[in-house]
């Protein structure tokens, strides 16, 4: 397997400030482990809703966030006024630990049992996770469309692909992890076979969705394993030569998370732009510009998968609640990236 550091982290988090709309009277310090790209489409029209708000916008990656949110809340130090993570095992165990307010409101009062807990941590996307191919490169008869699919294709031709697949380094990202971890929960013979045909093909990974993209658009990459599917789509949208494929066996769904924390210097305005994102504008602007997916939605245009993404046709969302406290207890994290990590490292036998 190639072990790579991502030369993207964003250790402190980088920021973006976004003036207020007309004369500013209060500045949101949003901390996120989003693409701003994502997310600036929404910050904007928020805005307009609210012309007095500066936003500063601070992008992390998930670990980050959660170890930057996680000491702020042990020194009682402000940490931004929001969070949002995709990671939401992470976010679930902030909340675990004392470190989110409660926010109730009408909009929060409509989000699914799912996708919400204690009132404290709520998901405001629904995101498929996806294989993403460049055409060039795989040919129609090798596309996966199923997990056992692409584990047998690897079999198959494993000198074709040896090295270029791509997925994420559970050690380095959160969300990463958290989609291995709820992986690990199918059917051994499912899990265990993809596991053993990626480390045979020596996958390549990185920290994040965008970096194995921009590997798989330059085409040292062919295939990507479990992209987030707003990312994956975006990409393919501005370039032809990528195809994203939803898993039709099943596909894990990722709704990524907002918390407030405790140290929020200004919780009220962060409850105004959580329940902009709740909200019906605000779901209808980041499926035009930003998230793409919806729940028993129409996939996207030239996307390949089942014609309405939800439960019935194989999606598996990752439910915000208590079990995902689970995939945090550290002992059992540790042991889970030990294993991983072991898994997929194969040594040539020799000729």
């Amino acid at each position: 397997m190639c072990l790579q550091l991502c030369s993207a982290l964003a250790l402190e988090g980088t920021t973006k400030s976004f003036p207020a709309v007309g004369p500013e009277s209060v500045r949101l310090a949003i901390h996120g482990a989003t693409d701003l790209s994502a997310m600036e489409p929404l910050i904007r029209d928020f805005q307009l809703t609210a012309p007095g708000i500066a936003i500063d916008y601070s992008d992390f990656v998930t670990n980050d966030l959660q170890k930057s949110a996680s000491e702020a809340c042990s020194a009682g130090a402000g940490q931004g006024d929001i969070l949002l993570s995709s990671s939401l095992d992470q976010l679930v165990k902030l909340s675990n630990d004392g470190c989110a307010v409660p926010h109730l409101s009408a909009e929060t009062a409509r989000v699914g049992d799912w996708a919400k807990w204690r009132d404290e941590v709520f998901g405001f996307t629904y995101e498929p996770t996806v294989f993403v191919y460049n055409a060039r490169f795989v040919p129609p008869a090798d596309v996966p469309r199923t997990h056992v699919e692409l584990a047998d294709l690897l079999r198959r031709r494993l000198d074709y692909y040896r090295g270029r697949i791509g997925t994420f380094d559970i050690r380095l990202s959160g969300v990463g992890y958290l989609l291995a971890f709820s992986d690990a929960a199918q059917p051994t013979t499912v899990y265990g076979r993809l596991l053993e045909s990626m480390s045979r093909a020596e996958v390549v990974v990185h920290c994040c969705t965008g970096a194995s993209l921009q590997e798989i658009a330059s085409g040292r990459l062919y295939i990507g394993y479990n992209m987030i599917g707003s990312y994956a789509y975006a990409a393919a949208r501005s370039n032809p030569d990528l195809r994203v494929v939803v898993p039709r066996d099943y596909t894990l769904i990722l709704s990524r998370g907002a918390l407030i924390p405790k140290t929020s210097a200004h919780p009220d305005l962060a409850g105004r732009f959580l329940d902009y994102l709740l909200s019906e504008r605000g779901r209808e602007i980041a499926g035009e510009h930003a998230f793409f997916f919806s729940e028993d939605g129409p996939l996207p245009p030239d996307v390949d998968g089942p014609t309405v993404l939800n439960e019935s046709s194989g999606a598996q969302p990752i439910h915000i609640g208590p079990a995902l406290l689970a995939a945090q207890d550290e002992a059992q994290r540790n042991r889970f990236i030990q294993d991983w990590s072991r898994s997929m490292i194969y040594v040539a036998p020799r000729k």
